[in-house]
């Protein structure tokens, strides 16, 4: 018997007899509307982040896909789920804000300052090329900042390119132009729950108070 799935099973059940129960009238709600998210969510695949406990949120109120390095290819690059999970959520849904999080301790940072980790995964490795240009940025930045984490800056680094690539795609650039849309980069520190912004515009990331 497969434990792992049998370790599934018992998860579902849990849900379904403990959780679902508790909050029965919400998902009953969420099943009878269309869903109206408010924000796209674009994280990391890392199986330690979970969009909507870190931000509180429930059915219905956030939009979310995820991938190794919280990437976003600039619009014809690899035009694929990314490009048309954006497109959907912007022209589709309406979402009004689209936050890219990125993480502590993150595989595929790590990939990218150790590329021989990843030479037997040649998907992985071409899907790496996202992030070359933060790469460049960071290793720049950390021979004038000695002092700072490499991994750290490159967490960040990252996180600000993917903006970048986020504002060539169409739809997302007009509703930029109509005011209709904003974006932030954010950092999750998985240890202490933690999150650093990057919003208006600002390259610098700021502790979100408590």
């Amino acid at each position: 018997m497969d434990e792992v799935l049998e370790q599934l099973k018992a998860g579902v059940r849990r849900f379904q007899t403990q959780v679902y129960p508790q909050r029965a009238e919400m998902y009953a709600q969420a099943a009878s509307e269309p869903q109206r998210p408010h924000t796209l969510f674009i994280t990391c695949a890392d199986s330690r982040i979970d969009p909507n406990e870190i931000t509180s949120t429930g059915p219905g109120e956030v939009f979310v896909t995820r991938n190794i390095g919280n990437m976003v290819p600039a619009y014809g690059e690899m035009l694929g789920g990314v490009s048309a999970v954006i497109e959907f959520a912007v022209g589709g849904l309406g979402v009004k804000h689209i936050a890219v999080c990125g993480h502590s301790d993150c595989g595929a940072m790590k990939a990218l300052l150790n590329p021989e980790s990843v030479a037997k995964m040649p998907t992985v490795k071409s899907w790496l090329k996202n992030a070359h240009a933060a790469l460049s940025v960071a290793e720049t930045l950390h021979e004038r900042l000695p002092d700072r984490e490499l991994m750290e800056e490159l967490t960040e680094q990252n996180v600000l390119l993917q903006l970048r690539h986020l504002k060539t795609h169409p739809s997302v650039a007009a509703a930029m132009a109509a005011g209709e849309l904003t974006l932030s980069g954010w950092v999750y520190e998985i240890g202490s729950g933690a999150v650093r912004m990057a919003a208006d515009g600002s390259h610098v990331f700021k502790a979100l108070e408590k």
